[in-house]
């Protein structure tokens, strides 16, 4: 057996706190009138030792906790007050091989943890021996907040549109953001931030992941960052970096001054693997308090190879949810961010590590129905990332009802559509009716599919159509990294370019591509900076570009201002009819309709109805599709579609009486949204590559 016992002596008595038993729960630190229980799940620890520093980070006194339950480790401390930090030193066996990493020189942080005192960066001297003086320290918080009594908004999901954004990126360069507010939490609620969210019709923000993390020793070594913050340590302590002063209590005003103005947070969570990365990265935290119960590692016929982590993440490590402390590490974190801290709901990373039990995926995995069953959680919205790369890693339409899925056949499909690419136009118009192929109607909501054309992983909306290869080189990896499929195009050159008409097509297949997303049927997601015309210059995995390439440019010029517009128009025009964000078809066995509220018809540019051996027609892009409200307001539309290289006359389906087509939208045109009376008028023009959405109106 090995252990690691040699430590720095300590230059002060210690008497100064006294600790008593305590209890076994809550796990973390909880505060009451007279001091603080600490309780912490520490596997087959010998015994753990609770030591406090002041707030410049001296340690002052180090306590043994003296109660034990199973694997938990408690004890009560009085005096402690709010603001006090703390962290932890275990002892016990070293045997890696075996499983256990039990190194009393490495401070370990409190997996509870509400709040630290500085951001975790990396620094490979400091972490040699004794490495008190690399990790922040633990804050002992309460709960108090004044949330002045704003309440959650309770968006519905069909009328959500949800706009993605880094914390940092969205005001970092805003002018008209109070200096000090810029990148940080106060900086996404400064006044300016909330008039342009509400302008362009957002309800719900998605947030990359804003819990504590470190970025990756490589990329310090390189001088780069981990800016997107997908490596995690910490899952329920806001992350420092983005506050001004104190995280937890900006955090929590950032969701109120969301709430006040009814726009919902939802937080990118990740749950799939840790920063401590495989058996070289670092012991923060979970490595050293019960290694063989926190992760997952590859098997050696029916026994763990504890020497070699599974990777179902790419990340270096996967966390495990079949033991029940890790478990309940997951679902008390996602509590305590909805009922403290008031957020709306998750999107959650590679959420098929999620459902893994014994490596196989489940839909009625334990941590499925836990969700289900919770009080709290069952009623915050829940999105999946629905993939991994472990096996059977692709799981896109098998996540319980309940949930969301990112729908990235909806990505693709429109993007090559729209690209010019043969034999989509079937597959493009189930896409557009909500993937009903993907989330049937006899068990999933028509609102299941989170409809997105760009996400932070990827192409921004700008560079799709500027750019038909990744060009990384700035990440330090040789051009190898992000994905090499991106369904591009550049319309003649590639990245910037003074040619007009390759300029003003690209702008052209931008309203094409926002405008179908806007139009189809789902939860549309929104890539923050789109509307501004952000570009990356060609990157398409900015994860580590902390600068002006990942943050938003607010100095629009005449175009980028027109492209503006026409996103804060184009919502609009999606919230004005419910066609567009709650088709209910007689069809549609969930929504359990006694009697049809909407109509879909599918037309030939020749006015005639689209036959099945239409739909497979390869070198078919084009058709318009009349959606009837049967009911209240008797309103139809007609969005026609033209993805080809040439222009097509389509005859239009008789009006009733009384009536003519109103032109409400023409992608053609860099003003694209406006009316335009079309009476008497049996045909249109579609120019090459465009759309026109007609409304019914009254003579």
């Amino acid at each position: 057996m090995s252990t690691r016992s040699q430590l720095k002596p300590l230059p002060f008595s210690l008497s100064q706190y006294q600790v008593s038993p305590g209890r076994d729960f809550p796990l973390g630190a909880t505060l009451d009138a007279n001091g603080c229980n600490f309780a912490i799940h520490a596997g087959d620890a010998k015994h753990i030792e609770l030591c406090l520093f002041d707030e410049q980070e001296n340690e002052i006194s180090r306590l043994v906790l003296p109660g034990k339950q199973g694997g938990i480790r408690y004890g009560y401390v009085e005096g402690i007050k709010s603001s006090q930090f703390y962290a932890y030193r275990v002892f016990g066996k070293y045997q890696p091989e075996h499983g256990c990493w039990y190194d009393p020189r490495k401070l370990i942080l409190d997996p509870y943890a509400k709040a630290i005192s500085r951001p975790l960066i990396w620094d490979s001297k400091a972490y040699q021996e004794d490495d008190a003086d690399l990790i922040p320290k633990c804050i002992v918080r309460d709960d108090d907040f004044d949330w002045q009594g704003v309440a959650k908004p309770n968006i519905d999901r069909q009328d959500m549109v949800m706009y993605e954004t880094h914390v940092r990126g969205f005001s970092k360069l805003n002018a008209k953001v109070n200096s000090d507010d810029r990148g940080s939490y106060l900086g996404l609620v400064d006044s300016y931030s909330i008039h342009h969210l509400k302008s362009l019709g957002i309800t719900s923000v998605q947030l990359l992941p804003t819990a504590v993390f470190m970025s990756e020793p490589r990329l310090k070594s390189l001088g780069l960052s981990n800016y997107w913050g997908y490596n995690p340590i910490l899952f329920m302590a806001p992350e420092p970096r983005y506050a001004k002063s104190d995280a937890l209590t900006e955090f929590k005003t950032m969701v109120r001054e969301f709430h006040r103005n009814g726009i919902e947070v939802i937080l990118d969570v990740v749950f799939n693997h840790t920063a401590e990365s495989g058996s070289d990265g670092p012991t923060l935290c979970y490595r050293g308090l019960d290694n063989k119960n926190y992760y997952l590692f590859d098997q050696i016929g029916d026994s763990p190879n504890y020497s070699q982590y599974a990777n179902n993440t790419g990340c270096g490590n996967s966390v495990s949810l079949d033991h029940s402390i890790s478990l309940r590490l997951v679902l008390d974190s996602l509590r305590y961010w909805v009922d403290v801290m008031q957020v709306d709901g998750f999107r959650f990373d590679l959420a098929v590590s999620l459902g893994r039990e014994d490596n196989h995926f489940s839909s009625h995995a334990a941590f499925f129905k836990a969700v289900a069953q919770d009080p709290i959680l069952s009623r915050a919205k829940m999105i999946a990332e629905p993939w991994d790369i472990g096996p059977n890693g692709y799981q896109l339409g098998h996540f319980p009802e309940r949930w969301m899925e990112c729908n990235d056949r909806f990505r693709d499909t429109s993007r090559a559509f729209w690209k010019g690419e043969h034999g989509l136009l079937g597959e493009m118009a189930t896409r557009i009716m909500g993937s009903r192929d993907l989330f049937l109607a006899s068990r999933r909501s028509i609102h299941t599919s989170v409809n997105y054309i760009c996400y932070h992983d990827g192409f921004t909306l700008d560079d799709l159509v500027s750019y038909e290869q990744r060009h990384n080189h700035a990440n330090g990896e040789d051009n190898r990294d992000g994905h090499g499929h991106n369904i591009s195009a550049n319309y003649g050159e590639e990245g910037d370019t003074k040619d007009k008409k390759v300029l003003a097509t690209r702008r052209k297949q931008k309203r094409n591509l926002l405008a179908t997303l806007m139009l189809s049927q789902g939860v549309p997601h929104f890539l923050g900076g789109d509307e501004l015309s952000r570009t990356q210059q060609g990157n398409n995995n900015a994860y580590c570009q902390n600068n002006k390439m990942s943050w938003f440019n607010w100095e629009l010029d005449t175009h980028e201002q027109q492209f503006l517009e026409f996103c804060q128009q184009l919502i609009a025009l999606r919230k004005r009819s419910r066609v567009f964000h709650y088709l209910q078809l007689e069809n549609d066995s969930y929504e359990k309709c006694h009697s049809q509220h909407h109509s879909v018809r599918w037309y030939r540019h020749d006015g005639d109805f689209m036959h099945q051996e239409d739909w497979h027609e390869s070198h078919g892009w084009a058709v318009a599709v009349e959606i009837r409200n049967l009911r209240q307001s008797k309103e139809r539309w007609l969005w026609i579609i033209n993805a080809s290289s040439h222009a097509i006359d389509f005859i239009l389906p008789a009006v009733e009486t009384s009536q003519h087509w109103t032109q409400q939208m023409d992608t053609a045109h860099e003003q694209a949204i406006f009316v335009k009376q079309l009476r008497d008028t049996k045909s249109v023009k579609l120019n090459a590559r465009s759309m026109l959405l007609l409304e019914q109106t009254k003579s």
